[in-house]
């Protein structure tokens, strides 16, 4: 557990009073709205609390509201009040909050109704236009924030330099691979003037060890599929439990029960497959994701399993990552819309040559920023 205050004065202090050795931590204080240009990130795992925490900003943002003149003063820079609070959400995350009020700031436990201060945008430039139409807004809560492209973290720091705006990102810095998020998660590291960190109970039903990252997986016929490594980077799920193959669930899970098949076969197998079709040479790749949509137990993705996993403790757990489906349509995914290595016509090639999930394919392409049409046959 964190030491916050541990220093020798404060310790013969309280023992002074008659106090036992103890840890004295911290106090849950209420949110400082007076210090201008603040960067606030709130990391942790899907299940932390990231956005239960900016609900509590925005009621701490409604008693602070209601004190004096003078309040106002050590609150405000020029024109824009950091008591006054506005919600940023993603369009693309609309999906996951469909039985909550258009308004609400919603979380895990309940939600809060915002009113006309809340927007989804879609981009950074959204971002901007918020804040034109809201000129006397000094605290944005953008929940979500790798979900936007990179030039979001420019535009927040050069408000919070050039007005004293305050940005709050409840947000998730690793995502389900445990890697940095993207380009968008690390400049926003690089930009931040506070880091919160906040943990959850590994959700793995046998275990109460902290949290740290988020896993995804699938439920079929009950049973826990970890998602591949190579598994679409955003994949919007909601808070609900739901079987699917195309729609995924999220844990909080410790190191232990945090369990990711695939990882050496993508950059063993994938990703070269992937760099010889980018270079001319696509006959082994269309070979394969030929095997991953037909016929698993044919492919090397399966024959990799088989060497990788076999004796280990897990076997079953990882082997079950293949329940899913709509294996080839996520390999394609990961080396178009993720790695840039194939060509839009080869994409399109193997599409219609295999009848692939074009439903599902320009969803999860258009989530992750690389939308494609799939309107007409490619022509030879």
């Amino acid at each position: 557990m964190p030491t916050i205050e541990k220093n020798p004065s404060s310790e013969d202090f309280l023992k002074s009073l008659g106090f036992p050795t103890l840890l004295v931590h911290d106090t849950f204080t209420h949110f400082d709205f007076t210090t201008p240009g603040r960067r606030v990130l709130l990391i942790g795992p899907m299940g932390s609390g990231k956005t239960e925490f900016a609900a509590r900003v925005w009621r701490d943002a409604a008693v602070a509201g209601r004190k004096s003149e003078r309040v106002r003063a050590m609150t405000s820079t020029g024109d824009v009040d950091r008591r006054h609070v506005f919600f940023i959400r993603s369009e693309i995350d609309k999906s996951r909050f469909q039985d909550y009020p258009e308004d609400a700031l919603a979380f895990r436990s309940g939600y809060i109704r915002c009113g006309k201060d809340i927007a989804h945008i879609r981009d950074s430039f959204g971002l901007e236009e918020v804040m034109r139409d809201n000129p006397g807004v000094g605290t944005y809560i953008i929940d979500e924030a790798s979900f936007f492209d990179e030039r979001l973290a420019y535009v927040v720091r050069n408000a919070s330099l050039e007005k004293g705006c305050m940005f709050i990102f409840p947000t998730l810095v690793l995502n389900f691979r445990r890697d940095l998020f993207n380009n968008t998660a690390r400049l926003i590291l690089d930009i931040a003037t506070d880091v919160i960190p906040l943990t959850a109970y590994c959700e793995h039903p046998d275990c109460m060890d902290p949290a740290f990252y988020t896993y995804r997986y699938y439920t079929v016929g009950g049973k826990e599929c970890p998602a591949l490594f190579f598994d679409p980077l955003i994949v919007v799920g909601g808070d609900q439990v739901k079987e699917s193959t195309a729609e995924p669930n999220y844990a909080a899970r410790c190191d232990k029960h945090h369990y990711l098949p695939g990882k050496e076969y993508t950059f063993f197998t994938l990703k070269p497959l992937g760099e010889a079709a980018g270079r001319g040479d696509s006959a082994s790749l269309v070979k394969e994701i030929e095997a991953l949509h037909s016929n698993v137990e044919a492919s090397l993705l399966y024959e990799n399993f088989i060497k990788r996993y076999s004796d280990d403790e897990h076997a079953e757990k990882y082997m079950s990552s293949l329940l899913p489906g709509l294996i080839a349509e996520k390999a394609l995914c990961y080396l178009y819309g993720e790695q840039n290595l194939i060509s839009e016509q080869l994409l399109t090639q193997l599409v219609f040559d295999l009848d692939l999930d074009i439903p599902y394919m320009e969803k999860t392409l258009a989530a992750n920023r690389r939308p494609v049409r799939f309107n007409q046959p490619y022509l030879i």
